[in-house]
């Protein structure tokens, strides 16, 4: 009899990105990767997930069934808040306080400005309704919950048609009871209704950001509830029966069920996933300063890392009203990596304004009708449009040739600036493309000046579908002489998902003096918050070993803001040092003989994905010879030089060439200037060196 044992072939992982234009997907399995780009389907996007999904495993010849994970992120979420297309939403809170969302900080964000926007409340006024109660700041209640008036706000949002309510009561993080009952009494009159807890959602101090954040949750909870259930059975009616995991926006991924509770934790899930990815390539290029460059088909992201480690906050706003100011968005109270996002992709619509300039987004076109160049109906002149016009862009061979550019119809919409500018299709397409470059240069000069930072001597990891077109100028706008395209650039953030930790985050407030420490209370607060953690984790990550970290946001007496402290030790001694050493490197130093408190802690439990260690040195090798030559005009030089054209597939580790030459792959184009330097790495990554 043979002992012989047949070998069973590992599981393939599938990751879905959902973008505003392109929906990317990758399948991995045993060392190989496929991958393919579809237009987004805005009116049903599981459609375009379930298409790329039949495509995707036909391209692997991989059976629905041997797909073992789906990892997914999306900007739906997003999209809703940015254009208000969320739910029917109302807001129950203690009496006397329902304006204070629209009270928000009491300060003018741009004090000089008569016509200054502040960002209108998801919640009209006639919907935020208020009842009697009052829990004080210690959790005592002061005033019960008037259940008589709660039905009475209860029938009058069931007549105005409410889909979802927040129920955001002051002080419910120190004692959720009253919200808890409210949400019963809810539940019994509006059975239908979508409702969300502060205290579930956000139970940490702040009145105004716990109640924003839980409105936007109510708000995306039933569009997202519906999508996410129709997708799941989309996906086992398509055969797959493995588990679907959302990418999150503090960098982890987390079971569907509770992305369906909490879906404002994946407002920003895409642009994490990127973060993910480009953390991942700087340590396999050994880069201690890097800036993570995602640019897509509708928005472009900007991230610093330093000494592999990504900038993350505990807070961010969404839908900036007025010139992407701070202040002018809706602040979300969640775990989040910090980036800037601004409205710079390749659907960006161009336009020229009152005094002569060209102005670029935030307006997009979308996947529909999309830029004039994919003839579907759209006519306004994109940055797609203009790197076509430029010779950047092979028509034949746009999204992996599932689609045909028509560069005929791009350089008509771009005629009206061509003749705004008195120039022709060309000269618009140049203008175009150096004001993208320096708007979204502009944007990361701001977001590292705002972290105490700067953009010199770092390198620009470049991915998305747009990116690696644009990243060689912006790296010389920025002051960076190094640029690396990784393997699989155009669907980036995929590729992040499948290496993101599978974790989740809690936060609870409980004010605490550090001359007062109680070490027994915080010892039983850390377990509690463990056990809710682990409770969500285990579920993706049922046998796997798990990493917890733990928080403590801390402060001198008497400020109005915190500073994260890493605690390891229980004890106020431990405390104090670590909260001195943080302040000391932000300030430069402390203030002696002053209390310091801490006001929320915080417990992040996730399976460890430990970082890639750096790629090996390679010899360098004779280059493939070009595919052939293309016309390309630099913005930069105004001239029209004929560039190599270098098939990505056909690039081997040590091989190196000179601009200017365009690098094609499936799902982009990589633009070498002239003054640059490309070359291969062992891991197949493109570096670009500007020796200029």
């Amino acid at each position: 009899m043979s002992t012989a044992r047949l070998a069973v072939a590992p599981q393939a992982r599938l990751a879905v990105d959902i973008g505003g234009t392109f929906t990317d997907l990758v399948l991995e399995r045993g060392g190989q990767s496929w991958s393919t780009k579809i237009l987004t389907t805005p009116a049903a996007p599981e459609q375009a997930v379930l298409e790329g999904t039949e495509r995707i495993l036909g391209l692997a010849g991989i059976a629905p069934g041997e797909v073992g994970l789906v990892v997914h992120g999306t900007t739906l979420a997003t999209n809703a808040l940015i254009e208000r297309k969320g739910a029917r939403t109302g807001l129950i809170t203690t009496q006397g306080f329902r304006d204070s969302v629209e009270i928000a900080w009491e300060h003018r964000f741009e004090q000089y400005d008569i016509h200054m926007e502040r960002p209108e409340p998801l919640v009209p006024r006639q919907w935020r309704l208020g009842v009697p109660e009052r829990v004080a700041a210690d959790g005592a209640v002061l005033k019960p919950l008037d259940e008589a008036a709660l039905r009475a706000a209860a029938a009058e949002l069931q007549v105005a048609g409410i889909e979802a309510v927040a129920i955001c009561f002051l002080h419910s993080f120190t004692n959720d009871a009253h919200e808890k009952r409210a949400a019963e009494v809810l539940a019994e009159v509006l059975p239908d209704v979508a409702i969300s807890l502060s205290s579930e959602v956000a139970p940490e101090i702040r009145e105004y950001e716990r109640a924003s954040t839980t409105i936007a949750n109510a708000y995306v909870l039933p569009l997202m509830d519906r999508y996410l259930g129709r997708l799941e059975s989309g996906l086992r009616e398509a055969g797959i029966p493995a588990p679907l995991l959302l990418m999150m926006s503090s960098g982890g991924v987390t079971t569907v069920e509770t992305a369906r509770r909490f879906p404002v934790r994946l407002v920003e899930s895409g642009p994490a996933g990127g973060a993910i990815l480009a953390q991942a390539v700087a340590a396999e290029c050994g880069l201690a300063r890097a800036v993570a460059f995602d640019m897509g088909g509708t928005t472009a992201k900007l991230t610093l890392l330093d000494e592999l480690e990504l900038q993350r906050s505990r807070q961010f706003e969404v839908a900036r009203a007025y010139r992407f100011i701070q202040g002018s968005g809706l602040p979300v109270r969640i775990p989040v990596i910090e980036l800037v996002e601004i409205g710079a992709g390749g659907g960006s619509i161009a336009r020229v304004d009152e005094l002569g300039r060209i102005q670029v987004g935030p307006d997009s076109a979308g996947s529909v009708p999309g830029p004039a160049a994919y003839a579907r109906g759209g006519t306004a002149p994109t940055v797609t449009d203009a790197d076509t016009a430029l010779g950047r862009l092979d028509p034949a061979r746009f999204a992996g040739g599932t689609m045909t550019l028509d560069r005929g119809l791009a350089e008509q919409a771009l005629a009206p600036i061509a003749r705004a500018l008195g120039s022709d299709a060309a000269g618009a397409a140049s203008g175009i493309a150096e004001i993208v470059d320096e708007t979204m240069a502009s944007a990361a000069r701001v977001h590292a000046v705002e972290n105490g930072k700067d953009t010199a001597d770092r390198t620009l990891i470049a991915f998305g579908g747009a990116a690696p077109l644009h990243a060689a100028r912006l790296a010389r706008k920025l002051g960076m002489r190094r640029v690396v395209v990784p393997v699989g650039a155009g669907v980036g953030s995929a590729h992040g998902f499948l290496r993101a930790p599978i974790g989740y985050e809690v936060v609870r407030t409980r004010h605490m003096r550090i001359d007062a420490f109680d070490a027994e209370a915080v010892g039983a607060l850390f377990a509690a918050m463990r056990a809710e953690a682990e409770a969500v984790v285990r579920l993706g990550a049922p046998g796997e070993a798990l990493v917890e970290t733990r928080t403590a946001y801390m402060r001198y007496r008497g400020q109005g803001h915190e500073i994260a402290v890493p605690v390891t030790e229980l004890s106020a001694d431990a405390l104090r040092a670590g909260f001195d050493a943080g302040y000391a490197a932000l300030f430069g130093r402390t203030i002696p003989r002053l209390e310091v408190e801490a006001l929320t802690w915080t417990l992040a439990l996730a399976t460890h994905r430990p970082l890639p260690s750096p790629a090996p040195e390679v010899l360098p090798v004779p280059a493939a010879k070009p595919v052939g030559y293309r016309a390309v005009l630099d913005p930069a030089s105004g001239a029209v030089e004929e560039a190599a054209v270098m098939e990505r597939l056909s690039l081997k580790p040590g091989m190196e060439f000179s601009g200017p030459a365009l690098v094609v792959e499936a799902e982009t184009t990589t633009v070498v200037p002239r003054g640059f330097l490309a070359r291969v790495n062992a891991l197949g990554q493109l570096i670009l060196e500007d020796l200029s």
